[in-house]
């Protein structure tokens, strides 16, 4: 993935369809608002948008079924990817047989049986498109890479012959699926959430946007670099409400110390990520959302999304971290920056404070993100989106 997915030779040559659904995330926003009472749903709208994004990274597809640029998501949609969600809660649950194996084949939690319907639920889409693609190259109706899927069908080993199977391919199809889309809706919707109760953050991220870009036209990649402000809410974002409590467990391959701490071999590791981005020892009034804290930090030197010491986790460190820091921190701040500088938000009527609560079972928003907008660029440059 490394060498051939995620380098940044690839990274710009997939750059034009990442540009491409940033446009559509505009452009599908507008009408929303256009067509209706103004308000809209955030997390629908970061959850499909990122989707989006990695099908068409992965397939050089927007949309499984009926979906439209312009009603957005259809039922298959849907069902594809709350089944991508499901996975990835269950991900992180915590089964008994982990720790007595024997147990096992009981499944008690239930955790195998909802895996097991949501990945056939996830294949379904996936597999028939796999299995066509790899039929068009092996008889030489496709013979250029457009897509992920196409480099991992034309990769070869050193006999000139297909370097992965028709499985492996599947496989790997389903990890990245799983893999993309729950660090960013999360952080958005809760760095939005956290800054419609602060107007003034949210004016301050609107205002760096705007003597940046202007009002005559949309945030491009290639700018991202000059976004401190954007990027000081994001990482905030991350210190505060990551997408898990707990990292994954790890286990000690041999005696270690870290810090003051022996790990003898064999400790099953767990890490609290809200514990680190909420100590009090290292950040003043940890349960408020400060993006300038960030800033002061950083001596006022450009701030990026990864993390090396280990004060928050964004994308993790070292060989274990995330080896798709650059896509993701450009999915993020594209679409948050895309949001705030393409319409105006304020809570929903009915709600003058956002709800900032907690699910009982995880770190993630109890309720999803309803926000009032309203466009405040020129109606001009929403319709050469069309």
């Amino acid at each position: 993935m490394v060498e051939e997915l995620l380098s940044p030779k690839r990274h710009q040559w997939m750059q034009d369809k990442r540009v491409e659904e940033s446009d559509n995330l505009v452009r599908y926003v507008y009408n929303q608002i256009k067509n209706g009472s103004g308000l809209v749903d955030l997390r629908r709208v970061t959850k499909h948008y990122v989707g989006n994004v990695m099908r068409r990274l992965l397939f050089n597809k927007r949309y499984f079924g009926n979906g439209s640029e312009d009603c957005g998501p259809g039922a298959e949609e849907l069902e594809y990817v709350d089944a991508l969600f499901l996975v990835v809660g269950h991900l992180f649950a915590f089964p008994i047989s982990d720790y007595l194996p024997w147990l096992w084949w009981l499944d008690l939690e239930g955790h195998n049986k909802i895996l097991k319907e949501a990945t056939n639920t996830i294949r379904k889409y996936h597999d028939p498109i796999i299995e066509e693609r790899i039929h068009q190259w092996k008889h030489g109706t496709r013979t250029h890479e457009e897509d992920w899927l196409d480099i991992l069908i034309s990769l070869k080993d050193a006999n000139k012959n297909p370097l992965l199977t028709m499985e492996e391919i599947k496989s790997l199809i389903l990890e990245i699926a799983i893999g993309t889309l729950d660090n960013p809706y999360n952080n958005v919707e809760w760095v939005l959430s956290e800054i419609l109760n602060q107007q003034e953050i949210l004016q301050k991220a609107t205002e760096e946007l705007d003597n940046i870009l202007g009002r005559e036209r949309l945030l491009q990649e290639s700018e991202i670099s000059k976004l401190k402000y954007a990027m000081a809410c994001l990482r905030e974002g991350f210190r505060l409400h990551p997408i898990i409590d707990f990292n994954a467990p790890h286990v000690s391959m041999k005696d270690t110390i870290v810090a003051d701490y022996f790990i003898p071999k064999g400790s099953h590791i767990l890490i609290r990520r809200q514990g680190i981005g909420h100590n009090p020892r290292v950040w003043e009034e940890p349960l408020k959302f400060k993006p300038e804290r960030h800033l002061s930090k950083n001596n006022g030197c450009d701030l990026t999304l990864a993390e090396q010491n280990f004060e928050l986790f964004t994308f993790g460190a070292g060989r274990r971290g995330c080896p798709a820091i650059t896509l993701g921190t450009t999915v993020i701040v594209m679409l948050f920056a895309r949001l705030i500088h393409g319409f105006t938000w304020i809570p929903p009527p009915n709600e003058p404070i956002i709800n900032l609560s907690e699910l009982e079972s995880n770190t993630m928003k109890a309720k999803p993100l309803i926000a009032l907008g309203k466009p405040r660029l020129p109606a001009k440059l929403y319709h050469q989106l069309d």
